[in-house]
């Protein structure tokens, strides 16, 4: 459930009469997503996506993420760009909240993608590290290394009740993160975030890359590393996928060849990934009321990758 803001038809109106974008016709609440409110707006003009910015997005980030993915449009990249209304404004309020009015993008996202998919989000993602080169504006990574020990403190014996032997492995790969992370890598805006639902496919080809809300300044390689592991394992992180990995691998560098220092620090930033979204579903799957309208993913998918890449992951690069 996605819908946390409700908006009636006549104030939806009343908004869209801020832009040159037609009249509505239709309004539909989208039930993906956990950050935000998402409704499907269809007006005589065309179609659009009504994002209401909910409390786990700060508002004064707005700014940068919504410069970031009109920047990225501007750059010819498949990124939904806010609509600007008659007055040249992109951030609104609607019910009490921050909203925007943004670009649709169709196509679908993939539940199992396959190597060609790979491939192409590679080269997505080096065009998209390539498009901000230029990009002005910076924003701190607020889930980096300082953040995970902070959320695992928070976790306490809750690690526990998750698996037994959880609380030593998060502690002792903290640790050897902590010694081993690099931090001179060429760095610039990431997505932070690239899961496969967060992109969108048609006729085999990438039509729509969204959800940029937790883009940050970090390092290139960091972001291929999240990247890969959302993309080349089974949802379960049961399975790891070889073929998928070079295809994305591959594709990434056929745009933006990475340099020795990234090709050397990868494993150790895959283990990161791993980390990272180990780390923020364990604290969602403790801290998640029972009766919240969100599913919580499971934290052990994540433990699973995080055990490859410990016993294996040396071997993902060349």
């Amino acid at each position: 459930m996605a819908v946390y803001t409700h908006v009636p038809a006549d104030e939806l109106a009343r908004f869209l009469k801020q832009y040159d974008e037609g009249e509505l016709v239709s309004a539909k609440g989208i039930a993906e997503g956990v950050e935000n409110s998402n409704y499907l707006i269809d007006t005589t003009r065309g179609r659009y996506i009504l994002t209401l910015y909910e409390k786990r997005v700060a508002e004064k980030d707005l700014p940068f993420f919504l410069s970031l993915t009109e920047h990225a449009a501007g750059k010819g990249l498949p990124v939904p760009g806010p609509i600007h209304d008659r007055l040249g404004r992109v951030l609104q309020r609607l019910a009490g909240r921050p909203a925007c009015l943004i670009e649709f993008l169709a196509g679908v996202s993939l539940d199992e993608p396959n190597p060609d998919a790979c491939a192409e989000i590679g080269r997505f993602l080096a065009r998209f590290h390539e498009a901000v080169a230029d990009f002005p504006l910076d924003r701190r990574n607020g889930l980096s290394l300082a953040a995970w020990r902070k959320l695992a403190a928070q976790c306490g014996d809750g690690l526990a009740q998750i698996a037994p032997d959880l609380p030593a492995l998060v502690d002792a790969q903290l640790g050897a993160l902590e010694r081993e992370w690099p931090h001179s890598l060429p760095s610039g805006v990431i997505h932070a975030d690239l899961f496969p639902d967060n992109a969108l496919f048609r006729n085999g080809r990438i039509s729509g890359v969204i959800d940029f809300y937790f883009a940050c300044t970090d390092s290139f390689a960091y972001d291929l590393a999240v990247t890969h592991s959302s993309w080349c394992f089974s949802a379960d992180g049961k399975e790891h996928h070889a073929d998928r990995t070079q295809a994305l691998i591959e594709g990434y560098q056929s745009l933006r060849p990475l340099s020795e220092a990234e090709k050397q620090a990868f494993p150790v930033l895959c283990r990161g990934a791993a980390m990272r979204f180990l780390m923020t579903r364990c604290y969602d799957w403790l801290n998640t009321p029972a009766d919240a309208m969100v599913n919580r993913k499971d934290p052990l998918a994540f433990r699973r990758r995080l055990d490859f890449y410990i016993q294996s992951g040396k071997g993902l690069i060349g």
